[in-house]
């Protein structure tokens, strides 16, 4: 049997799995072919509060910005969410992947950086390694193991602006299908002077970067950079639905985060689920080891765990990707009339929509 693992892809996922593998006395090592982990990232990353505290990561050192509400504009009308309390950070994940880096090497994992494990190298260190595709969207290892398709992506297109935020805790999001086309707009505070716009569509709907120039021409965004000047601007590819297959038990290969489509589709962000995935790799991994139960028990667990609110946030996009706008104007209209703003500042989470559903149920019984 296999008894060491190789994580291709030193992400936020793959060097979590790294962390939690180390930590079980298992031998580890990560490949990536950059050779500074976190270069190219630029982006930032708005995650929940809960779901950070998830992960076991000592993040606090990446928190660039704390964010307690959100404005949500669609066909004419705005939604103002406010919560009493932070809800979400704004991470810098350049800075959160070298947090991670530092977390797995002093568990004891190995990190070699500036090797791309490709054909030949892979199917040998596949021999004598347990392999964990961790090498995002566009994943070597999936490819290589045919691990089939995944049937839907998000482009995005974002930018930082020198820009002050008339609100730094606040977020805003566009939803106009004319502009983003399978997802939304976004202006986000980074930090109190630095504000990141960007937008994301379906990938089957055109050029994201042309969409980015539609969208900062409306009259709000326009407003809100000012005079700001742009510090630079980049595109990514993010999955919006699982890869066909996560786990080969037979030639004992798992794929995590991005490389297994382990994102929300209503946001594109991947981090807390991909995170989640990589502790539940690990654990499956060292019961493998142990005791010689399958690696099929991956795709299990995390179905147990992230398989409904997958589907509820697929729906969820489903609906307002399909809306027109001024439908979605029309909801967010009654819905601030009926108080949903309220009830979502007080009892929203951005990971777990059944928990929202759930509370919005028992409060309706209790009302």
């Amino acid at each position: 049997m296999k008894d060491t693992v190789a994580i291709i892809g030193g992400g936020t996922a793959g060097l979590i799995a790294a962390k939690r593998l180390a930590r079980m006395g298992i031998k580890t090592t990560v490949f990536d072919q950059k050779k500074v982990l976190g270069v190219p990232v630029r982006a930032s990353g708005i995650l929940s509060i809960d779901g950070l505290e998830t992960l076991g990561i000592d993040y606090f050192r990446s928190i660039t910005n704390t964010l307690s509400g959100a404005d949500l504009h669609a066909g004419g009308e705005v939604m103002r969410v406010r919560a009493h309390r932070p809800m979400a950070y704004v991470l810098d994940r350049r800075k959160l992947n070298e947090i991670c880096r530092e977390e797995a090497e002093d568990a004891g994992a190995r990190i070699e950086l500036g090797r791309q494990i490709a054909g030949a190298e892979m199917q040998k260190l596949s021999r004598s390694n347990i392999i964990i595709g961790a090498d995002g969207a566009i994943s070597a290892v999936a490819r290589h193991f045919s691990m089939g398709a995944i049937g839907r992506y998000i482009t995005t297109y974002k930018a930082e602006y020198a820009s002050r935020a008339a609100e730094p805790g606040i977020a805003s999001l566009f939803f106009d299908n004319k502009i983003a086309p399978g997802l939304f707009g976004w202006l986000c505070p980074n930090t109190r002077d630095i504000l990141e716009v960007g937008i994301g569509i379906d990938s089957r709907h055109g050029n994201a970067k042309a969409a980015f120039d539609r969208f900062i021409g409306i009259d709000a965004v326009k407003d809100a950079i000012g005079a700001g000047q742009m510090l630079n601007g980049y595109a990514s590819i993010i999955p919006s639905m699982l890869r066909e297959r996560i786990v080969d038990p037979v030639r004992e290969v798992l794929l995590v985060g991005d490389a297994a489509g382990q994102v929300k589709p209503t946001t594109g962000g991947g981090i807390i689920f991909g995170g989640n995935a990589a502790r539940i790799a690990a654990f499956c991994i060292n019961e493998h080891l142990i005791g010689g139960s399958s690696l099929k028990t991956y795709l299990d667990g995390f179905m147990d765990e992230y398989g409904l609110e997958l589907r509820l946030h697929s729906a969820i996009n489903g609906f307002y990707s399909s809306a027109w706008g001024r439908t979605l104007g029309g909801i967010l209209a009654i819905s601030n009339a009926i108080g949903i703003d309220r009830f979502l500042g007080r009892y929203g989470d951005m990971d777990r929509p059944s928990l929202i559903m759930k509370r919005f149920f028992l409060r309706s019984l209790a009302g």
